[in-house]
């Protein structure tokens, strides 16, 4: 059997959005066990976000998930770095 080479690329075409379409989560879990390594119970993505499975470049954060983001432009960071978990104080509600 042989596919023409249209067939080829739209099979080629729907892997790529597939593995695109994976990448999201995998970022989210990355950043959810860096956040454990350095000792936060971030248990899911509501750690930091509003919603539980946020997409990159998510616009929806929660209290935490700003205040990283203040630190990230704060330091000049690359990436957030879970450390500074230690300088956040949780809000009275």
């Amino acid at each position: 059997m042989r596919i023409d080479p249209f067939g080829r690329r739209l099979g080629l075409l729907a892997l790529a959005a597939f593995l695109a379409g994976t990448g999201n989560a995998s970022a989210t879990l990355d950043m959810q066990k860096k956040a454990k390594a350095a000792g936060f119970p971030a248990t899911n993505c509501l750690y930091c976000h509003g919603e539980k499975l946020p997409k990159k470049g998510a616009v929806t954060h929660n209290d935490r998930g700003k205040f990283l983001i203040a630190e990230k432009e704060k330091h000049k960071a690359k990436e957030i770095d879970f450390s500074w978990l230690k300088e956040y104080v949780e809000p009275k509600k």
